[in-house]
């Protein structure tokens, strides 16, 4: 009678907040003293106790059998406790559930009250074990006499046919007749399990349609309404005569139910059931829009949600209903809720077109740049200013927007533009300065996406590059990408693309020469590696653009300019060759010893009066031959011009037909632990045995190894390993180490990380004479004179008419290339629509100019055939006291050319 009840536990927990453990540890020894107890009351006490304390995360699985004992109480208060304890802690790998199959096929055999204990608690404790040892008695229970007890069993199968399938067979057809009981409760839990039953496979169950057609056209249970739409909108799509019948009842419940949950239900069902097709369709859908806007001007944020979402659905069949309300679509991407905004954004990605593309994507792009409201703060907005002046004042109804959500607002704008290759775009003059305000107004790290479609758009739309070079130009000359260049969300992307741009068609430049300063700046070296490599590049193709368009319309006054331009460049090249990253170091010193080149071209340079060329009808005076310009203004430009760069098709390189013979699976190089094991069985340590002993006696055979590592023997001879026996080597001896040195020549020729020697050993006889003489310390020919143009005006300067844009989707593909039917199957909705990488295209290349040879003196060549060069070479210590001299001759085959500086 002092035994401790579950209302004193509660209250000994709150009592005891500080030492909660200690006296958690005292009643779960009270509850294990108790529960082996005899008697039943005490012991379903304890079990109630348990039960709580599980709740609060404490372990009672080691009182299942005594849960179990609980359970087969004749008492139905004590037994209801036992099924509470079973539901609270038993699962299927419970070993004492075995024990409970005889219990509960008697309880449910037993009075009203037991059976309605039992079937709750077996819905939430069956296996398959027991679902098949059940499944007899629980199908009987279907036709029990009362209807909480039918009700019960109904809702007990549908956890017998999720754990034992097979029990669908013979349970169905009861189930079936359910739907036509006389109890409602009953009928609506039915509803419930097919409703659930039919999400698996829903054509097994279009057989109880026209019972549950007159459930919904004579019930007017709303929850039990909302089950059989939802059950209508599984089985509409397999059975198309559904629709036309379906269609007046859902528009009756539509337009005269006051349940905005069952009318949702219903906006839902049509969408999911196709019911929005032909012209009664039309007319639904109309009904059906009209209702979700009216969700999404509630004040029930929840409503707004669901209306959002359905819309999304609505739209790819009926947008022009749903543009009806894209001024409150509009709205709701300014909303407080988050999932409303990002809705919000869903329905407008899918509602745009090419007619209401620019006003949605500016109103979008206004939420970027929303000013600060001028409101007068609250007396707590103030003190909170007060108190934090770091805190940054907010406007009392604007949300607040986190980087992650101006990151989407970004992305979302370029997705609607670049959605189907820009099918939506009508003026990409219009895009490109969309896309570099967003670099300055976006605040968040999306350069890399932007630079991509700068690049994108120029290279598929001609008809927008000069206005995209000129934007390009006003990019390149602010500062203030350069200032913010570390800083998060500073896009200094957009920079490459600027660069990249300006370079590659320079030709829609008018004075090439003006922006060249901007891209070799100093504070150009502070950026990344590869946005200062492409200004580096770009610099190198407005130079030669440049260059080139001063020798078509060379005058003498340009010298001193083309002077002082390529000083200037040496000098800022030169700073950017001591970088510390290899790519830029690498580019700057290329671009260095150009210009150095065209720097002594230039200072050699003399105007052609000087030349005796004062008069141009002069019969001796060739233009091509001897032009009137430094002939190294048309050094650079060829190195960029003699392709043009387009957009490749999305299958071109699975379009290449793969060589005959080749194994991509093949290894190119062999792997190193197998090089290795291939060059220890040749012995990199030679053992050898040394007859010492003249008389036929061998002394201890010994193991030497001696590397010869000269300079000018592996030069010769490559990696090779000699021992220095004592006394001559046998034939046998000398033929094994020309084998050995065979094979590693052989299997080195195949080694990349070896440079092999394959000059023939014994060459023809020579004739120096007849080697052609080059001179390299002058400046290269040029190719042959074209039309000069009056001035130094791109060709985008004379344009007239406004251009017409023509986007190259396709791309192009390769010379030759195979198109196989799997090629041109649509790639998957998640990979990108819009490629942005270009490469050089594979056709055959225009052929370039031909250039002249540079006329060499007389006085200059050769007459004689060159004395020999002797080299004397000293042989090692004990080979030979004596010095041979050996004679080298050049060889034929060793130089085409002799280079002469």
């Amino acid at each position: 009678m002092w035994e401790r009840t579950l209302q004193d536990l509660i209250r000994g927990l709150r009592a005891n907040k500080n030492d909660e453990s200690k006296f958690i540890g005292q009643a779960m020894d009270e509850i294990r003293r108790e529960i082996k107890s005899k008697d039943m009351a005490l012991k379903a006490g304890a079990v109630m106790k348990l039960t709580y304390l599980d709740m609060l995360g404490y372990d009672m699985s080691w009182a299942s059998f005594h849960i179990v004992e609980v359970m087969s109480s004749p008492k139905i208060h004590i037994k209801s406790v036992g099924y509470l304890g079973a539901v609270q802690s038993f699962n299927e790998d419970t070993d004492v559930l075995m024990l409970t199959t005889n219990l509960l096929k008697k309880d449910l055999s037993s009075t009203p009250a037991d059976i309605a204990v039992t079937l709750n608690g077996v819905s939430s404790i069956m296996t398959a074990d027991l679902a098949r040892d059940l499944s007899p008695e629980l199908v009987g229970m279907l036709n029990h006499s009362r209807p909480h007890i039918r009700k019960r069993a109904v809702a007990a199968m549908y956890r017998v046919f999720q754990k034992y399938p097979d029990a669908l067979h013979h349970g169905i057809g009861r189930l079936q007749e359910k739907l036509e009981d006389s109890d409602p409760g009953v009928v609506c839990a039915t509803v419930n399990v097919l409703c659930e039953l039919a999400r698996r496979n829903p054509q097994d169950y279009l057989p109880l349609a026209p019972q549950l057609f007159h459930l919904l056209t004579t019930s007017s249970n709303n929850w039990m309404l909302i089950k059989i739409v939802k059950l209508f909108g599984s089985l509409s799509p397999h059975e198309p005569r559904l629709v036309k019948k379906l269609q007046p009842p859902i528009t009756d419940l539509i337009s005269t139910t006051s349940a905005i949950s069952l009318l949702y239900e219903c906006v839902h069902t049509c969408i999911i059931g196709n019911m929005l097709q032909g012209i009664a369709g039309d007319s639904l859908a109309r009904t059906c829009v009209s209702k979700l806007a009216a969700f999404i001007e509630d004040p029930d944020q929840n409503l707004k949600y669901i209306a959002l979402l359905a819309m999304v659905k609505i739209v790819p069949t009926h947008p022009h209903l749903v543009a009806e309300h894209q001024n409150t679509i509009l709205s709701s991407v300014d909303d407080e809720d988050i999932s409303i905004r990002m809705r919000a954004l869903d329905l407008l990605s899918a509602l745009v077109n090419r007619d209401n593309l620019q006003s949605t994507v500016q109103q979008v792009l206004s939420y970027l740049v929303k000013p600060e409201s001028s409101a007068i703060p609250s007396a707590v907005q103030s003190l909170s200013q007060h108190i934090i002046p770091s805190a940054p004042a907010k406007s009392p109804g604007a949300p607040s927007q986190s980087t992650a959500y101006r990151l989407v607002l970004s992305q979302r704008i370029m997705t609607m533009c670049s959605q189907n290759t820009y099918d939506n775009v009508a003026d990409f003059e219009w895009y490109l300065s969309v896309l570099v305000d967003l670099a300055y107004v976006s605040n968040v790290d999306i350069g890399t996406q932007i630079r991509d479609q700068l690049v994108d758009v120029v290279g598929r739309v001609r008809a927008a590059r000069s206005y995209a070079v000129k934007l390009m130009v006003k990019v390149l000359s602010d500062d203030t990408f350069l200032l913010h260049a570390g800083e998060q969300g500073s896009c200094s992307e957009v920079l490459w693309a600027a660069a990249w741009i300006c370079g590659e068609y320079c030709s829609e430049l008018s004075a090439p020469d003006e922006l060249i300063p901007y891209l070799l700046q100093p504070e150009i070296a502070s950026l990344r590696p590869d946005i200062t490599a492409v200004c580096i590049q770009s610099a190198t193709k407005l130079f030669g653009y440049w260059a080139s368009e001063a020798a078509k319309q060379w005058t003498e006054s340009f010298l001193e300019d083309l002077k002082r331009a390529v000083d200037i460049m040496i000098e800022q090249m030169e700073q950017f060759a001591s970088s510390t990253q290899i790519e830029v170091q690498e580019r700057a010193a290329n671009l260095l010893q150009l210009l150095i080149f065209i720097k002594r071209d230039v200072a050699m340079y003399k105007p052609k009066q000087e030349n005796g060329f004062t008069d141009p009808s002069a019969a001796a005076f060739d233009p091509v031959l001897e032009p009137s310009f430094p002939k190294s203004l048309y050094l650079i430009q060829p190195l960029f011009s003699s392709h043009e760069l387009n957009p490749v098709a999305s299958i071109a390189q699975a379009s290449v037909p793969v060589p005959d013979g080749l194994d991509l699976d093949a290894w190119i190089v062999p792997s190193m632990q197998d090089r290795v094991a291939e060059e220890g069985d040749d012995g990199d340590v030679t053992e050898r045995k040394i007859k010492r002993n003249k008389k036929g006696k061998e002394k201890e055979s010994a193991s030497r190894t001696k590397v010869k590592s000269g300079k000018k023997k592996q030069k010769e001879e490559g990696y090779r390993e000699e021992l220095a026996p004592q006394e001559e080597e046998t034939a046998e001896e000398k033929a094994e180490r020309e084998r050995r040195k065979a094979e590693r020549l052989e299997r080195m020729r195949d080694d990349p990380y070896y440079i092999m020697d394959d000059r023939p050993q014994k060459p023809p006889a020579e004739d120096v004479d007849s080697i052609p003489v080059v001179r390299l310390d002058g400046p290269l020919p040029l190719p042959k004179e074209e039309p000069r143009l009056p001035g130094l005006r791109s060709s985008a300067s004379m344009r007239t008419t406004p251009p017409s844009f023509v986007v190259e989707r396709e791309g192009e593909m390769p010379a030759g290339a195979v198109i196989t039917p799997q090629l041109l199957t649509p790639a998957p909705s998640s990979r990108r629509q819009t490629p942005t990488l270009f490469d050089v295209t594979t056709t055959p290349p225009p052929p370039l100019p031909s250039f002249q040879s540079y006329e060499v003196p007389d006085d200059e060549l050769r007459t004689s055939t060159p004395e020999p060069i002797k080299v004397t070479r000293a042989k090692k210590k004990g080979t030979s006291t004596a010095k041979k001299k050996r004679t080298v001759k050049p060889k034929a085959g060793d130089e085409d050319t002799v280079v002469i500086h």
